[in-house]
């Protein structure tokens, strides 16, 4: 390695993931070193206080307050943001663009909202923007999408992308523990962010999505033009039939297109699956993503989606690209081609979720009473939704638990049934429906 170059890291922000990359790269530095061919030397961390307890201890000199001691460094090559958010961490993630640096980001939620933007920054000013850490963690699938399985167009993409949501349906079903319950043990456990709904509520998985469908399809979607949808409303009594059906009940983001419409359906939402599709089989705090391509037919990735040493792994891979970069030894940058759409992607536009086609389960819970079932048929037949299968469970409060599977159907049908059951008298909570994914028709 004499002579070699020596290939400069700034990090701003030392947390999790930010201590994950000094400990990892100072692990495998000879190896990573050699396979590189340069040295690698993090120069500068911008930390929020200097005085702050770290588990990983690192050299008083290079720790400071001021992002400037990076931002405004011409001899830093790469810079990592690694602070989350979508304030701070826009102002100097454009910063850094504008002066023409490599920006390497694990931040999904800045991706999500702002990424468009930031692409057409370093396209600008000649820096560049890799974020293979934003998601699914340790699986690599930005790589996978970008460069082996570049010669694909996608109809299908889809799976599990956010650990902690899987965590707590595994643990119902396995255990048969409330929603509560598990999410008490999460909690503990550290699984949780600090804004619960992020996990709970789907936030984070579907930032995740509307990254997949750029990357798959050269489309931005807006968060508040897809389907996204949390766990909150999963009971164990939905799981339970579920089991009894033969399926499992997941979190799953799904990317869609009809490449005869050029319809583009993305979408997160709980969903049955059938236990014969790998995916279903993917439990505890593991991801998954199914991609289906047109020429590779379906791949599937599995590994962990969360956490210091899958994410900073994700981290350090792009790294290792920027450094291909810094050595003009790259031969992909897809990523700051915005504005180069190819005319199949310029086509292409968001289904509408009402027209979306779907076979449902609903859990109704009502009074136990005669000819409350009768009734509930009568108005989903309305709306032309009939039933597959039907399961009753009594409650000790003198209520019941109704829980049905329909035929294919459309999602507007379901809404305006759901609206009009709401309103029956017998009828004690709002109804609770399901969709049921099935991969070769989805």
């Amino acid at each position: 390695m004499s002579g070699s170059r020596t290939v400069t890291i700034g990090l701003l922000g030392f947390g999790v993931v930010g201590q994950g990359v000094w400990k990892n790269i100072e692990q495998n530095r000879s190896a990573l070193e050699k396979r590189l061919g340069v040295h690698l030397s993090i120069s500068k961390i911008v930390v929020r206080s200097l005085d702050r307890e770290r588990a990983i201890q690192v050299p008083r000199q290079i720790l400071s307050e001021d992002p400037d001691s990076i931002l405004e460094d011409p001899t830093i090559d790469i810079i990592c943001e690694l602070i989350g958010g979508t304030d701070t961490a826009l102002d100097w993630t454009e910063r850094a663009l504008k002066a023409g640096k490599i920006v390497i980001s694990a931040n999904k939620a800045l991706i999500c909202e702002h990424g468009e933007s930031l692409f057409q920054l370093a396209r600008k000013h000649g820096g560049h923007y890799l974020f293979e850490a934003s998601v699914a963690g340790g699986i690599p699938i930005i790589k996978t999408l970008r460069e082996a399985l570049v010669a694909n167009r996608f109809n299908l993409i889809y799976g599990i992308l956010n650990g902690t949501s899987n965590y707590i349906l595994t643990r119902m079903e396995r255990e048969g523990l409330s929603f509560d319950e598990t999410l008490g043990d999460a909690r503990k456990l550290g699984y949780v962010e600090a804004d619960e709904s992020l996990d709970l509520d789907g936030i984070d998985a579907a930032h995740k999505v509307v990254i997949l469908a750029y990357l798959a399809h050269g489309k931005w979607i807006q968060l508040k033009d897809i389907i996204c949808e949390g766990i909150r409303s999963i009971s164990s009594e939905d799981i339970e039939i579920a089991n009894q059906l033969g399926y499992k009940i997941k979190l799953l983001g799904i990317i869609a297109r009809d490449f005869k419409t050029n319809a583009l359906s993305v979408r997160l939402h709980p969903s049955l699956i059938s236990k014969s599709e790998t995916v279903a089989s993917v439990d505890e705090v593991y991801n998954a993503v199914s991609v289906t391509g047109d020429v590779v037919g379906t791949t599937v990735l599995i590994g962990r989606g969360a956490g210091q040493d899958a994410t900073s792994s994700s981290v350090i891979s792009d790294i290792a690209d920027a450094v291909s970069l810094l050595k003009g030894t790259s031969s992909i940058d897809r990523f700051n081609e915005v504005g180069s759409l190819s005319d199949d992607e310029k086509r292409v536009e968001l289904a509408k979720s009402e027209v979306l086609e779907s076979r449902y389960y609903i859990r109704f819970k009502v009074r136990d009473e005669e000819g409350v079932l009768a009734k509930l048929s009568n108005i989903m037949a309305q709306y032309h939704i009939s039933f597959a299968t039907v399961n009753q469970k009594e409650l000790s409060d003198g209520s019941a638990l109704i829980m049905v599977t329909t035929h294919s159907t459309y999602e507007a049908s379901i809404l305006s049934a759901c609206k009009d059951i709401k309103e029956a008298t017998a009828v004690l909570e709002d109804p609770v429906s399901i969709r049921i994914f099935d991969p070769s028709t989805h």
